[in-house]
């Protein structure tokens, strides 16, 4: 079992968790401490269930449960840009990063079939 901090996938979403983090904190006050700090917490979450996947032998719970908490913060942001508090670029940026997650994470679920 690889140390999960060396897998390609927690790598890129600790990059995702530290743009989260970022971004949000430019958030106006209205949304900063709602909207912001779930999407912070959404993004922590991600990490937990990395972890819990590479030490688990029951890997695909953990992986569903990382594509449930994914979804929700892909509707999140997208929530964030059409309220205009989180600009295009922005969202370009997560996007890409997002979309190679993604696909690391499914490959990871179909390669553990039970």
């Amino acid at each position: 079992m690889a140390l999960y901090y060396n897998l390609p996938v927690f790598k890129d979403v600790y990059k995702l968790v530290l743009k989260i983090f970022d971004y949000t904190k430019d958030f106006p006050r209205e949304y900063k401490h709602t909207l912001g700090q779930d999407m912070k917490k959404d993004s922590i979450q991600l990490v937990r269930s990395i972890y819990r996947a590479n030490k688990a032998k029951e890997k695909r719970v953990y992986l569903e449960a990382f594509l449930d908490d994914f979804e929700l913060l892909k509707f999140e942001i997208r929530l964030c840009v059409d309220m205009k508090i989180l600009s295009i670029k922005k969202q370009a940026e997560l996007s890409q990063l997002m979309e190679g997650i993604g696909k690391q994470i499914v490959g990871w679920r179909n390669a553990n079939p039970t």
